[in-house]
């Protein structure tokens, strides 16, 4: 069985990488500097139409699971929320009765490991990595944490730490990872204080898993990689190597990318080294487009298309990816296919590469949706010549704040050629609402630029239900999704409308909940100021999880 090794890079702007950009014609260094990524992708298969949810934990979920988001997740609540009304799905993240793809991969012989964000749920031990199917992990529960402190969310006043590390003979806090209390981007060199960017923890702990695996056994490692979501951070050395930027932020993420870009090199030189990368599948992609909300907070870019992170506009949920490594065929490699592939298809995919059925049975059990999973290999493989994939519901929510609980809503459909976009009934923290769609902007190759005053979130594009003011679009003739043909094709826009509505039918919408003090509790009583699981499980159900 081949080795897969799946690479998942965060908040990833699809003008951010090398590949999408232009090269400067003056001689002067480029802002986005990416050989390593660039030339994976050229010597693979790049996916032009790759989409995700337009949120962090939902993609995950997705991922993960193999389900639409709008069959497992679409709020980004913080994972010490809870609904002691809902044993099942009343968490953040993946209901526990829901198989994780992990599972499949070890019942099928493949060692699997997982190293960086995990952010699919904490609360109870059925939401842990072990219950998921992952014989260790080294990485932070939540959407993000400070990269040189580990800190996030606060009990009371104190800043909490979130970094765990789980194998076979250690499962709690990682505070033997702690750095110094100077260490900081602004002291990245304090006297006798360990200071060690945690993106390099991620990469060495990578490494330790390829050096330390068997070659006999076939390798399944997820690396959800904490780059580029803010906090705007990284070693100095970086950051002076963009100089030439003046715009800060822009700085930042440039300076984060090619951090990136390096770490991911040296893991395939490692791969190729232990022989590996010669039957291994790697892919490469982004949970979600740039973060751009407004010049002056963000540092992301999405330019040519609309939009970015927390929008349904293509700069929100097509994103960059590819795949790579020696099972790719010769054939196959440095092509781009412009058929559709979702985040959650890899699912069904690894699946059947490993030869082992992807059903849930436990989830049917349970009264859970199905995954939506399609193999997609035929079709990456050269085998097929079209993705079997041609259409697949939007998702989107009716919460009011970014990490607040809402109702699941279906919020358009690709289908063909054409992407319908329908905005919410009500208000959103985003200034949306009222069928209009927020960051209707294209930012410009260059952004954010000190000069700039653009604020992405004021910029609302109306949405709605009459063909006379729809947004439906033909994303083949028009990417940048500029020219609404709602109004030229009101028979389309309506039978795609109803498609939604029938859609909305069937989503899974339970309720996520509040923050539970318990995580507070034992954050400080158990764990010594780091989060972990707070809430008890039965045994038997955790047992019923591992495989």
């Amino acid at each position: 069985m081949p080795h897969i090794i799946h690479i998942l890079a965060d908040d990833y702007g699809w003008a951010d990488v090398g590949y999408h950009r232009q090269p400067t014609v003056d001689g002067s260094p480029p802002d986005v500097q990416t050989p390593n990524i660039d030339a994976l992708a050229h010597g693979g298969i790049e996916l032009d139409r790759f989409y995700v949810y337009k949120i962090c934990a939902p993609s995950r979920s997705a991922l993960q699971s193999g389900r639409n988001p709008t069959h497992v997740n679409v709020q980004n609540v913080l994972p010490e929320c809870t609904n002691d009304k809902d044993d099942i799905g009343g968490y953040q993240g993946i209901p526990v009765n829901m198989t994780g793809i992990a599972s499949h991969m070890k019942r099928a012989g493949y060692r699997t490991h997982m190293v960086g964000k995990w952010d699919v749920g904490m609360a109870t031990e059925g939401h842990h990595p072990r219950a998921r199917g992952w014989e260790s992990w080294l990485g932070y529960w939540h959407h993000a944490n400070d990269y040189w402190q580990h800190t996030v969310q606060t009990c009371g006043q104190k800043k909490m730490k979130d970094l765990w590390q789980y194998n076979a003979t250690f499962d709690g806090p990682a505070t033997h990872l702690a750095n110094g209390p100077s260490c900081s981007q602004e002291t990245q060199d304090p006297a006798n204080e360990t200071c060690i960017f945690e993106e390099k923890v991620l990469t060495d702990a990578v490494k330790k898993v390829i050096n330390e695996h068997d070659l006999s056994e076939p390798l399944f490692l997820l690396w959800s990689m904490h780059l580029v979501h803010m906090p705007l951070q990284v070693p100095q050395k970086y950051l002076d190597k963009f100089s030439f930027i003046k715009n800060s932020y822009r700085q930042l993420n440039h300076a984060m990318s090619n951090y990136m870009d390096e770490q991911l090199g040296e893991v395939i030189a490692l791969l190729k080294q232990r022989e590996i990368w010669d039957n291994a599948l790697v892919v490469f992609h982004s949970d979600n487009g740039g973060e751009i909300m407004a010049a002056g907070i963000c540092g992301g870019n999405n330019w040519p298309l609309r939009g970015g992170k927390f929008s349904n506009f293509e700069g929100g949920i097509r994103v960059n990816a590819f795949v790579t490594g020696g099972l790719v065929p010769t054939a196959q490699r440095g092509t781009k296919l412009d058929g559709y592939i979702t985040g959650w298809d890899w699912y069904a995919t690894y699946a059947a590469m490993a030869g082992v059925d992807p059903t849930d049975h436990r989830a049917s059990a349970a009264g859970l949706p199905a995954h939506d999973s399609i193999n997609m290999w035929p079709w990456l493989s050269g085998a097929s010549a079209h993705s079997p994939r041609t259409e697949f519901a939007i998702g989107d929510t009716t919460a009011v704040a970014p990490n607040a609980d809402g109702q699941t809503l279906v919020g358009g459909l690709i289908s063909g050629r054409y992407k319908l976009i329908v905005g919410r009934e009500g208000p959103s923290w985003d200034g949306a609402g009222f069928h209009t769609i927020s960051q209707n902007v294209l930012t410009g190759p260059s952004w954010p630029n000190s000069s700039s005053h653009l604020v992405p979130l004021t910029h609302l594009r109306t949405c709605g239900r009459k063909a006379a003011h729809g947004c439906l679009f033909d994303i083949f003739e028009d990417p940048y999704e500029e020219h609404s043909v709602a109004a030229k094709e009101p028979a389309l826009f309506t039978k795609m409308l109803a498609q939604v509505d029938e859609l909305q039918k069937g989503v899974y919408s339970p309720k996520r909940g509040g923050a539970n003090s318990s995580a507070c509790k034992l954050a400080n009583s158990k764990y010594g100021g780091y989060w972990g699981p707070f809430l008890g499980v039965d045994a038997a159900v955790v047992a019923e999880l591992v495989v």
